[in-house]
């Protein structure tokens, strides 16, 4: 039942999202589609609680468990990000928005490093709730799987810290913008020719 209500809180997640958008751009009725989004966080509150109960109702303590933790920390820490990520791009292309910015270089690396921060957000709120689902099954049940889950949310800050450190070591650089050295060398360029 856990993973079904996962399932439909995914799925939940993005009907509201793509529905209050629809309302605020498209029918332009803004305060109906905040309202909407606003509705959001009430679909992980009803996972925790559903969650809650069914260890307290003798369920066994299993990856199910888990992975509810680590969705209602990921919630937690992206849900906000994604809606805002999501309208800015619903507004450039339904209502004359302004395009997303495109960064580059340590504006980037400093926006994957923001990102990565996140992330930590997630696990540590992840391994909260499983610290405290382990407290509550207590030492007869068996949290073997909670403990494993916690430490997926520290690999995953640890995979994620090293794709953050890449956008610092790399830097891709914007394609418009062009170096002094390539100024200076292109009136050379036409003079040749």
């Amino acid at each position: 039942m856990v993973v079904v209500l996962i399932i439909a809180c995914e799925v939940g997640f993005w009907v509201l999202l793509v529905a209050g958008l629809a309302l605020r751009y498209l029918a332009r009725m803004p305060r109906t589609g905040a309202m909407l989004l606003l509705m959001e966080p009430l679909l992980e509150l009803i996972l925790l609680v559903v969650t809650a109960i069914d260890l307290k109702n003798g369920a066994a303590a299993d990856w199910k468990h888990g992975l509810a933790a680590v969705y209602i920390g990921f919630t937690v820490a992206y849900g906000h990000y994604t809606i805002k990520w999501v309208d800015g791009h619903f507004a450039h292309r339904f209502a004359g928005g302004p395009p997303p910015v495109k960064l580059y270089g340590l504006a980037r690396a400093a926006h994957e490093g923001k990102v990565w921060l996140r992330t930590v957000l997630m696990a540590v709120v992840a391994c909260a709730l499983l610290q405290v689902a382990i407290w509550y099954v207590g030492d007869g049940g068996d949290t073997k799987s909670l403990h494993e889950w916690q430490g997926t949310a520290l690999k995953i800050v640890s995979i994620h810290a090293v794709i953050a450190l890449t956008y610092l070591i790399w830097q891709k650089k914007d394609p418009g913008r062009t170096t002094a050295t390539e100024e200076a060398a292109r009136p050379q360029e036409k003079t040749l020719r």
